[in-house]
């Protein structure tokens, strides 16, 4: 079982490809399917003409509300839906495609695939909701039933097209994109969105005061998401800061301690060797080895401590390609996880993930982690492991598991030396690990739930 799957795994990891292609042919068949219906639809445009105003005015307010957004698990959710689920109300399903479409401009920096894919699913679903609309209008309105039944067949629309996208684009299947994106943040999220466009559609009513009171709550929407995002930002910051002063704090006092014994460790040792268990008798030859063996176990214990408190870095001349770091750390993580049929699955990002890093050390972090998260998987559990850049554009490798995750009294001890809740652990793995990557000018995080745990490697992209 563990074999197939890491195969599979590797083929879609080989093979980008191919999921370019199914993902590149998915929006060709939706851009057929929208141009398709607006054709069909074309004598319902005709007969129920819009303000053109109007229509611009939707265009320019989904420009501007995709400017922010709202941080989900995995990803982050636009306030674009608001002005597409207003424009599904109000608009022909023509019109209402073109709103869609200019969410393009707000991805213009982030590649070609945001651009297509956001833009071409934002059209199809909107056009979606128009066609909805324009079948319970009746004489020339909407009931509030009628609008609250076209926003719901927007969001889910839109919800069914981004997932199938995101499967095929990156290999992920529907099941765990639903798992580790609908949350109760995620529907929290859409009902905010849908509260704020069922509002704007009665609001606009082609009066300057219409645009007037749809502006202010377009603005305030901006503010409160905007306050939303940046309070997030704070509690990310503070938490970080946190582990990284904890992380030092200990760091400092380990550094001390280690000093000081491993002084006194190394003068035991070398007294014991001078003994020759040959001129002792077996009592005694069974204590002095038994003692030179304690005293040789301390001293490597001392030694891992020292270095997780201040590792050793080594960089390469030449940068080290996180897809082929992930690999070779998931290669050495198989035999632990074939013990309790821990299913592995690995994504690389199709970026350049490219750093600059000591190969070794880094590798030993990855592997930690993986064994970490094979150790607290259930019995024929799953284990994730993946790359990719964030939006600031850092390299980044995630480790996730669907283990019980970490208590939230334990949250703040994760990297503390000697913290452990394995019954055999040593608690250095994780402290060693986020003294490794610390020494890179990076960051271990912690982004895991009651759901299972994610911990995340970022690092400073390679620049030459």
């Amino acid at each position: 079982m563990i074999g197939r799957s890491l195969r599979d795994a590797a083929q879609l990891t080989n093979k980008p490809s191919v999921r370019t292609t199914l993902a590149y042919g998915y929006l060709a068949c939706l851009s057929g399917l929208t141009i398709a219906a607006n054709y069909v639809s074309r004598d319902y445009g005709a007969s129920h003409p819009d303000n053109a105003i109007e229509v611009v005015y939707l265009v320019i307010v989904l420009v501007l509300l995709s400017s922010v957004d709202v941080r989900i698990e995995r990803g982050r959710l636009s306030l674009s839906g608001i002005a597409i689920g207003t424009g599904a109300m109000l608009l022909n399903p023509l019109h209402a495609t073109i709103v869609g479409l200019s969410l393009g401009v707000s991805m213009a920096r982030r590649g070609q695939w945001p651009i297509l894919g956001n833009t071409i699913m934002a059209a199809t679903y909107a056009c979606f909701g128009a066609l909805v609309a324009a079948r319970l209008r009746s004489d020339g309105t909407l009931t509030i039933e009628s609008r609250a039944l076209v926003l719901v067949a927007v969001n889910v629309a839109s919800w069914i097209l981004v997932g199938i996208g995101l499967s095929l684009r990156t290999g992920e299947s529907i099941r765990s994109i639903v798992r580790h994106n609908f949350t109760a943040q995620f529907y929290v999220a859409y009902a905010y969105f849908a509260l704020a466009s069922l509002l704007t559609s009665y609001l606009l009513d082609g009066s300057l005061l219409g645009y007037l009171l749809s502006t202010i709550v377009f603005v305030l929407a901006l503010a409160l998401t905007d306050t939303i995002a940046g309070r997030r930002v704070r509690r990310v910051l503070e938490s970080e800061l946190s582990d990284a002063d904890r992380h030092l704090f200990h760091s400092r006092a380990v550094e001390g301690v280690v000093h000081n014994l491993r002084n006194h460790m190394a003068t035991a040792v070398g007294y014991l060797k001078e003994i020759d268990p040959r001129r002792l008798d077996p009592v005694d030859r069974d204590a002095v080895e038994t003692a030179t063996a304690a005293a040789n176990d301390a001293v490597t214990v001392l030694r891992g401590l020292s270095q997780g408190a201040t590792p050793r870095v080594s960089y390469a001349t030449e940068p080290i390609d996180l897809n082929e770091l992930a690999s070779r750390a998931l290669d050495m993580a198989r035999p632990r996880a074939r013990s309790k049929e821990v299913e592995l699955g690995l994504r690389e990002s199709p970026e350049d993930v490219k750093v600059r890093a000591d190969p070794l050390l880094l590798r030993e972090v990855i592997t930690n982690l993986l064994n970490n998260a094979i150790d607290a998987a259930p019995q024929k559990g799953r284990v994730d492991l993946k790359t990719g850049r964030r939006g600031n554009g850092s390299p980044y490798c995630s480790v996730a598991d669907n283990g019980p995750g970490v208590a939230d009294e334990n949250r703040h001890h994760l990297f503390e030396p000697h913290f452990t809740t394995k019954e055999t652990g040593t608690g250095l793995g994780l402290f060693m690990s986020y003294g490794v990557v610390r020494e890179h000018q990076g960051q271990l995080l912690f982004e895991g739930n009651r759901r299972g745990a994610v911990f995340t490697v970022v690092l400073p992209p390679f620049t030459g």
